[in-house]
């Protein structure tokens, strides 16, 4: 059985970056409408990181119209096309979740100085 599970794992497993907690991500997305399929791109702030493997998940935040609006995906699932880090966040916890209270300028995440 273990090696079965370890077989469907190992085709899971697709290239993604490294990102943590802080940075702003683009997700790519299929999208699957009737009997059509497009990529849909979803871009905002990753505000936490959970579990490991192939049960790793994250959840990503945007600001959509004046809405918050948070969507949690699956690491390695197959709707992911691709994942594109576009700024690193310089932030000192591992979970954002104040900042669904914030609004505006205060909710801003300072961009890494490399």
């Amino acid at each position: 059985m273990n090696k079965v599970m370890d077989m469907v794992k190992e085709e899971l497993k697709i290239e993604k970056p490294a990102f943590k907690s802080g940075d702003r991500v683009k997700v790519h997305v299929r999208v699957i409408e009737g009997d059509k399929e497009r990529i849909q791109p979803f871009e905002g702030d990753v505000i936490s990181i959970k579990g490991e493997g192939s049960s790793k998940t994250f959840t990503v935040r945007k600001v959509s119209s004046g809405i918050g609006v948070e969507r949690i995906f699956l690491l390695n699932s197959p709707r992911i096309s691709q994942i594109e880090v576009v700024k690193e966040g310089k932030v000192r916890r591992a979970k954002l979740y104040y900042l669904r209270n914030l609004s505006g300028k205060a909710a801003r995440i300072k961009s890494k100085t490399i």
